[in-house]
């Protein structure tokens, strides 16, 4: 039995690696792909896939967007969530859209191939960084505690363009990565500003920074 899968990666050359190594398992049959979200949407009401690899960082409609519309609309397709952060707010952020997985990108292709079977069987699956990291805060009683904090006023897609802020790129960066309007990106900054009570775009990468919402280090304040 071969499970039909659609994957989504805003990288050509990432789609093209997992498309060459899932043709060569004869239990995965790649059905379509797609660079964003809406992409990912259009594909899987064509295709009706099993399984859809998911990149959480997509321009546009993101990961995290597209698998609750995407678990919504096609209730027999499992989402498992392909990213390179594994911050609680990610992993959670994609447990509650609905993704059946979570694999980190540094993962080997074993654990990804790994994933999509117990997934596709009806099971459930974290990396197991991620796992053992949930499991010692649910222990400590903590992870209720870790759910609530400063960028909870945050939307989706402002936590969005607050990762890439903080991991340096100006507006005209955010802008040309998300597909929006240069004015509009000048706008969420602001509205984040507001939101977190500070007064400079320094300001709010310290609070980003904090609360984890990015893995680059000495990060420096953008332009523009």
């Amino acid at each position: 039995m071969s499970f039909d899968i659609v994957v989504v990666d805003d990288h050509r050359v990432v789609r093209d690696g997992i498309r060459a190594i899932l043709t060569r398992d004869p239990e995965f049959r790649v059905v379509g792909e797609a660079d964003d979200g809406a992409g990912a949407l259009h594909v899987c009401q064509e295709t009706n896939p099993a399984l859809v690899l998911m990149d959480i960082s997509l321009p546009g409609v993101n990961g995290i967007e597209a698998t609750v519309q995407l678990v919504r609309h096609f209730p027999n397709t499992k989402v498992v969530i392909l990213s390179m952060y594994d911050d609680e707010r990610s992993v959670m952020g994609a447990i509650r859209a609905g993704a059946r997985g979570f694999v980190l990108k540094q993962a080997s292709f074993g654990e990804v191939l790994n994933a999509l079977r117990v997934v596709a069987r009806g099971g459930t699956y974290l990396s197991s960084s991620i796992s053992g990291r949930l499991v010692e805060r649910l222990q400590r009683g903590s992870l209720d505690a870790a759910e609530k904090g400063p960028l909870d006023s945050l939307s989706p897609r402002e936590l969005q363009v607050l990762r890439l802020v903080a991991e340096g790129k100006s507006s005209k960066e955010v802008a040309t990565i998300l597909k929006l309007e240069h004015s509009t990106i000048r706008s969420y900054r602001k509205t984040m500003m507001k939101k977190l009570g500070v007064s400079n775009l320094a300001g709010l990468i310290q609070i980003a920074v904090a609360a984890g919402v990015t893995m680059a280090p000495g990060t420096t304040k953008p332009s523009g």
